[in-house]
């Protein structure tokens, strides 16, 4: 596309598009507002702009605030916010070009930009996948698998960077080094238990569909035409409950060993009946692994946003 020419549709993936898309006139610094977008993805592991919809995403484009207090934005340098900054005005004119990012120090210097191809969002993540019970494990796994690269994020980014040697799965040695590069003070033994928590099928690595379940942010593993869609997984004879039977096939399906049925059907059977119905494995996963019931805070915040500004995220 040549300098000057504008695009009159709408077109491009609903994370990334830029404001002037929107408008149905724009140029080549949409190039630049995209990039800003998986960078923030990739420091931050969520994107910048996010609702249940599409339509939503787009009205946070047009109006909504970049978040740079939740974690782990605390921790990441100001050089860093700086460019996300410049690169994600929504003035067209005024962003960044391609060339002033190539220029900014951030990217030019290697003294400013640390290596850190995991950040402690994810880290958090990992640690989090780790309370739950396998049922929840198998489900989060279940929906990840089916999501679309875009409501992926930057995790397929994250999981090639941390698979040094491109074999499909991450070891220990990988995750512990990715850790050591974030400047992680884990201790060995707590690495471990990361690793053991991921992988669910107990192979010793952790592969794509682990690493997804075990990182992605709750407000996607919590919509719920997922939940619907990891419930029909588990209910093979659509009879509206997951039997103890069906969860066996399930255990067996994932490669889980070992499986205790009993307890994986007790932690979620409200009704103490022997199987579990959708509203008891929609309360199961939307419950904190902490004891606390309730949705992931940034998800909820900008839900809440976009309510206020009118839209039904719902549709």
């Amino acid at each position: 596309m040549q300098l000057g020419q504008y695009l009159k549709d709408v077109v491009g993936s609903p994370y990334y598009v830029a404001p002037e898309v929107l408008h149905k006139h724009y140029g080549p610094e949409i190039d630049v507002w995209s990039a800003g977008v998986i960078l923030y993805i990739l420091l931050s592991g969520v994107p910048p702009f996010w609702a249940e919809s599409d339509s939503g995403i787009f009205r946070q484009i047009l109006r909504g605030k970049l978040d740079f207090e939740s974690e782990p934005w605390p921790q990441i340098s100001e050089s860093a916010k700086d460019l996300i900054q410049k690169m994600l005005d929504r003035r067209p004119q005024q962003r960044i070009t391609a060339y002033q990012v190539l220029c900014h120090p951030w990217i030019g210097d290697d003294n400013v930009a640390p290596d850190r191809p995991l950040d402690s969002a994810v880290i958090s993540r990992l640690k989090h996948f780790s309370a739950m019970n396998k049922l929840k494990k198998m489900a989060s796994r279940v929906i990840a698998e089916r999501l679309s690269e875009e409501e992926i994020g930057g995790l397929k980014q994250l999981f090639e960077m941390l698979d040094t040697d491109n074999s499909g799965t991450i070891t220990f040695e990988e995750l512990k080094q990715g850790l050591t590069r974030v400047g992680s003070n884990l201790m060995e033994s707590e690495i471990k238990e990361l690793m053991d928590a991921a992988d669910t099928d107990s192979s010793g690595t952790i592969e794509y569909g682990e690493f997804l379940a075990a990182t992605l942010h709750m407000n996607k593993i919590e919509r719920e035409e997922n939940l619907l869609t990891a419930f029909s997984y588990f209910d093979k004879d659509g009879s509206g409950y997951i039997t103890m039977d069906e969860l066996e096939q399930a255990c067996k399906e994932f490669g889980i060993p070992d499986a205790k049925l009993d307890e994986m059907i007790k932690e979620a059977d409200q009704d103490n009946d022997g199987r579990i119905d959708y509203a008891e494995f929609t309360a199961m996963m939307r419950k904190g692994d902490d004891g606390m019931g309730g949705r992931a805070t940034k998800g909820s915040l900008n839900c809440d946003l976009a309510e206020a500004l009118g839209f039904d995220n719902n549709k």
